[in-house]
């Protein structure tokens, strides 16, 4: 579905994304995890075609970003980080319009799935300017899936949601996942989430992947308890 092949993108003399490569499979969920600064939105930016690579490709679904990034977006669904929203309009309003956005003949299903996602009820015929950071972020996430893209691309799913929430979340991407066939790319700092999730991670620091393979194999290479600790160790010796 994704593949990364030799991907660099510089800001003037700055490398923010090193020559990495990878592949993600038809209905995978692929983590790519590191500290701030390591390059993941960077990358996350260029498979979601609003950066253009200083050299190197990306192909998703078969289509190179960069040739035909009109085409990938119609396969694609992106959650920034920091996704925002029109805040005089209602959720409800919302979903409406992104669901014709993506599909005018399908769109009043399409929007009623997601309001069933977004577990928000009432709170959905409200302004989303009154909206919390949370139910921002769960209104974001039910458009991303309810769309049902090919691919994807989720950076901090549950940034700013409650732990019992979240784990509500992570229950909804894996189903769906494996109910609709779409893949997800997961960018996240909760350990526990990537873990609990991803069927491989990349672990990029300083534009480069230090390490990829699924969570066991790589908290077995540095004998750790667990991916946090994996990460940290990782990490430190990359330094």
């Amino acid at each position: 579905m994704l593949v990364v092949n030799n991907l660099v993108k510089k800001y003037g003399k700055k490398t923010a994304v090193d020559s990495i490569s990878f592949t993600v499979n038809m209905g995978e969920i692929y983590g790519l995890i590191g500290p701030n600064g390591a390059g993941k939105t960077t990358t996350l930016r260029i498979i979601a075609t609003l950066l253009t690579p200083t050299a190197g490709s990306v192909v998703v679904d078969g289509i190179d970003v960069t040739k035909n990034p009109l085409e990938v977006r119609r396969r694609i669904s992106y959650l920034p980080e920091e996704a925002g929203a029109y805040p005089y309009m209602t959720g409800e309003e919302y979903l409406v319009f992104i669901s014709k956005l993506y599909d005018p003949e399908n769109y009043k299903d399409i929007a009623v799935e997601a309001e069933e996602l977004s577990g928000l009820g009432d709170a959905l015929k409200e302004k989303i300017k009154t909206y919390s950071k949370g139910m921002k972020r769960r209104l974001q996430l039910a458009r991303s899936l309810a769309v049902k893209p090919r691919l994807a691309i989720l950076d901090e799913p549950t940034s700013g949601i409650d732990v019992l929430y979240s784990l509500e979340i992570r229950e909804q991407i894996r189903r769906y996942a494996k109910q609709h066939g779409i893949t997800i790319l997961l960018s996240s700092h909760n350990m526990l989430e990537v873990e609990d999730l991803c069927d491989r991670v990349a672990i990029i620091y300083n534009g480069k992947i230090i390490a990829e393979g699924t969570v066991k194999e790589i908290i077995n290479k540095v004998s750790a308890y667990n991916l946090e600790e994996a990460f940290a160790r990782l990490v430190r010796h990359a330094r």
